[in-house]
């Protein structure tokens, strides 16, 4: 798994250009949480079991970029937990879990 850092508010633009050509996903974390923790560990342990290579990881770091995650809040009418897993296809929010209710099995479904 390679994640790619979400930095800026700009970026968002790129994802959902992006997820039109296949399934994004942001990983929203808290780096002093350990539940964010063991949830960032599951899925970088399950990400290759799961199948989920073509799949585009974005990880954003909420203590350095909440203002990023409050336009996520926006941009996908979502409300903000972390840790979240957010699935963007087609330029819209087809999937969001938090906590340790996030399930790959439901990312691979939308990914196909």
């Amino acid at each position: 798994m390679q994640w790619q850092p979400l930095t800026s508010v700009e970026q968002l633009e790129q994802i959902k250009a992006e997820s039109r050509e296949h399934a994004v996903v942001i990983f929203k974390h808290s780096t002093t949480c350990s539940i964010s923790a063991t949830a960032k560990s599951r899925l970088e342990r399950q990400w290759a079991d799961v199948g989920l290579g073509q799949v585009t990881p974005y990880y954003l770091d909420l203590l350095s970029y909440r203002p990023i995650s409050n336009k996520i809040a926006e941009e996908f009418s979502v409300r903000h937990e972390s840790p979240q897993l957010l699935v963007i296809k087609d330029g819209e929010c087809q999937y969001h879990g938090s906590h340790l209710g996030i399930n790959l099995q439901e990312v691979k479904k939308l990914a196909s």
